[in-house]
């Protein structure tokens, strides 16, 4: 699943392509990629608008219309979001967007799991208010992180890949933070200290900015999300390969019906 770096990396590609065009026309080749609302809405509103601003909250994208309206674009498990010449179709094209005479914004989507959506652009932080703060902004202080974490029972991965406590982290580099950290996975929050946090927010930090940086230079087109793109991955997918730092193999465990991967040498506390 696209996690926060490949989001920004999707956004940074499409928006120079697509910032200042005008949506000549909207084909919503699937229904179900705008429910609950209805095709001829995004249809009805979108055409004609002009495209402000691509931005990301979280893990989702948003594209900002003139008019006072914002596209809500949500990739889910495999959805790309990508800019494409007219004629470079795909049977997985879900919603396009035709930009101008010869490009389009698609949104194509494998399994038809992410979703569509216009808005109010005044309602869009409503709609995302339970979104933890941004990890790379001002708003991830390590004070607000130190108070969540003392009042939560659950491990720390769950914790981290909550997004009520952080916005766009999730399963690949809640783990790399972890091991950064050298916090295992199945620790709870509230039992650790004060040190060990600051450890953890700093390294996710520094984890999400690497992350970011190397998948928008990794990425040759827009929308070709793979996940940890050229990102070296200590633990993450791992499972029975030696640590690059201690030697032990990683291991996997279930939690919260997601594979996590750690080291039993580096990852103690």
């Amino acid at each position: 699943m696209p996690e926060l770096p490949e989001v920004e990396a999707t956004c940074r590609q499409v928006r120079p392509a697509v910032e200042g065009r005008r949506i000549l026309s909207v084909s919503v080749l699937r229904a179900s990629a705008v429910k609950p609302q209805r095709p001829a809405r995004l249809v009805r509103l979108a055409t004609g608008r002009t495209i402000k601003d691509v931005r990301r909250r979280g893990k989702n994208i948003l594209i900002d219309l003139s008019g006072g309206l914002t596209i809500r674009v949500h990739l889910r498990i495999s959805g790309d979001l990508e800019v494409r010449e007219n004629g470079e179709d795909s049977p997985f094209d879900r919603v396009v967007f035709q930009v101008a005479r010869r490009r389009r914004l698609v949104f194509a989507d494998p399994r038809a799991l992410g979703v569509v959506n216009i808005h109010a652009t005044r309602e869009v932080p409503a709609l995302l208010a339970d979104l933890g703060p941004e990890p790379l902004s001002a708003a991830f202080t390590l004070h607000g992180f130190l108070e969540q974490a003392a009042r939560s029972r659950q491990p720390a991965k769950l914790f981290l890949m909550d997004q009520r406590r952080v916005a766009g982290l999730g399963n690949i580099y809640a783990a790399e933070a972890l091991f950064h950290a050298g916090i295992r996975p199945s620790v709870r929050m509230s039992r650790l200290t004060g040190p060990r946090l600051e450890t953890l927010h700093l390294a996710i930090v520094s984890i999400l900015r690497d992350a970011v940086q190397s998948t928008t230079i990794a990425y040759s087109r827009p929308g070709r999300v793979r996940e940890a793109e050229s990102f070296t991955r200590f633990v993450y997918g791992r499972e029975g390969d030696p640590c690059y730092v201690c030697g032990r193999k990683i291991r996997r465990i279930a939690q919260g019906g997601r594979s996590t991967y750690y080291c039993p040498g580096c990852q103690q506390r």
